[in-house]
């Protein structure tokens, strides 16, 4: 008599099948619950985290928002924010309507209006904002893409960093900085990276080769500028285009990695100081110029920071920092402790204390007597827009600190925090897409056992069936 094990099997894989079901419910669930109970208000989320210490005066932040292929989703909306001493709202601007994909630079100027830098459609809009009304004084349409930074020099000329300059018919870069007439609606000056740089640097050029992404003038002879690809920052000689002086070099991520927004600083001494949103090392660091050598002084936020992009030394010795992908900005003392924050959505890149003006105006680090490193305290420690406390990048890190695959978790940690934000839905916490996406590997897991199963059981028949007919 032979023995039936097929009801077995059948009752055992469909018993798997349904534990699987069941696993993918529970954990989309959360994302259902999300999306039924969605308040459109809560993806605009603006809210005032830690506030001990009152900002001296207002504080405006650009928001980058979320633009894909020129199409910019109004649920994760580019906007300037004006803050006041105590972190609350004093108003938004967004511009108008399908005009305007994103904003990075935002400079206060002499006369109380805001410099703002807007990219759009291939080209990049610059123009001088009036905070009280809302108008445009002037507007300028620079046939540059994706330009990040703008600066006025004077009445007439502004200072272009102008990146992703690719040359399609001759095949290299024409990265530059450049100086633009507002008159006469031309180039006055012009200095290329490709003059300057190996074309190998960086794996050698292509359509974004430096992502050139700030410039500041420094005196009357020289521009501080930033190739983030090539990771460093140098001051370069406007008169004879020569490098003066370099913080960095390609690759050597122990001084920068993907730096943004650099700011000169001397000391009383007329020591040449640096202080850098090291954005791909998620920290903000301070280096100082001595004996022919950059020495670092200042390091803050390497457990915490998640892509900063900009940092102003403040008159108080405070340093304002944009928190990019934790989506805030936050006021430190030179140890690191909060006294101002404030989060913004979507993907905050430059702010200003307003009656300061443009970048940092205050001591340096060593004038301070606080070098050293320091980790972040006091924060919130808010998810921006969800009011939860503990992040899913924060947490993969957190679960496999201090094991052999710390270094794996900090990579994937970083990974998630630097992509989630921008692609999950509006609706969807960072949580629920978390959770989603385990349900989506646990499905693809289940589908290719389910293949293996059935391809296994296929070849076993062809060949009793080929041992049958003596094949």
């Amino acid at each position: 008599m032979k023995r039936s094990v097929l009801p077995g099997r059948l009752s055992r894989r469909t018993l798997a099948r349904g534990v699987v079901l069941l696993l993918v419910l529970v954990l989309l669930t959360p994302s259902v619950a999300s999306a039924l109970t969605y308040e459109p208000s809560e993806s605009e989320s603006l809210q005032r985290g830690t506030v001990t210490d009152a900002a001296e005066g207002q504080t405006v932040v650009s928001t980058q928002g979320y633009t894909f292929r020129g199409n910019t989703n109004p649920k994760k909306p580019a906007r300037l924010v004006a803050l006041d001493e105590r972190g609350r709202l004093n108003w938004t601007y967004q511009s108008r309507q399908g005009t305007d994909a994103w904003f990075f630079d935002v400079d206060p100027l002499p006369n109380g209006n805001l410099l703002v830098v807007s990219p759009r459609s291939g080209n990049t809009l610059v123009y001088e904002l009036d905070p009280e009304t809302k108008e445009r004084e002037w507007e300028q349409l620079l046939p540059y893409e994706d330009t990040h930074d703008v600066d006025m020099l004077n009445d007439t000329a502004l200072v272009v960093s102008h990146m992703r300059a690719w040359n399609e018919s001759r095949e290299v870069s024409n990265d530059e900085i450049v100086v633009y007439n507002l008159t006469t609606e031309s180039v006055t000056w012009r200095w290329r990276y490709r003059n300057h740089f190996p074309n190998s640097t960086d794996g050698g050029m292509n359509h974004d080769w430096t992502h050139s992404n700030d410039v500041d003038a420094v005196g009357d002879d020289q521009f501080l500028v930033s190739p983030r690809n090539f990771d460093q920052v140098l001051l370069v000689n406007r008169t004879t285009k020569a490098i003066d002086m370099r913080l960095g070099e390609d690759d050597n991520y122990s001084v920068l990695r993907e730096q943004h927004n650099p700011d000169y600083l001397e000391g009383e001494n007329g020591t040449p100081t640096m202080l850098v949103a090291d954005s791909g090392n998620n920290r903000v660091v301070e280096y100082a110029y001595t004996n022919g050598t950059w020495t670092r002084t200042w390091s803050v936020g390497s457990e915490s920071l998640n892509w900063p992009r900009d940092a102003d030394r403040l008159p108080n010795g405070n340093t304002l920092i944009t928190d990019t992908l934790n989506h805030r900005v936050i006021e430190v003392t030179p140890t690191g402790e909060v006294v101002w924050e404030y989060y913004a959505t979507w993907g905050p890149y430059d702010a200003e204390r307003v009656a300061h003006g443009d970048g940092s105006t205050g001591p340096t680090i060593r004038e301070q007597n606080a070098t050293g490193t320091y980790e972040i305290t006091g924060s919130a420690g808010l998810v921006a827009g969800s009011g939860q406390q503990t992040s899913v990048g924060t947490f993969i890190t957190a679960t496999v600190a201090g094991t052999p695959l710390a270094g794996v978790g900090e990579e994937l940690g970083t990974l998630w925090g630097h992509y989630a934000p921008w692609l999950r839905p509006v609706w969807m916490s960072g949580w629920d897409l978390f959770y989603a996406a385990l349900a989506g590997l646990l499905l693809v897991g289940w589908l290719l056992t389910e293949a293996g199963v059935y391809g296994y059981h296929w070849a076993s028949s062809r060949s009793a069936t080929g041992r049958a007919t003596g094949r």
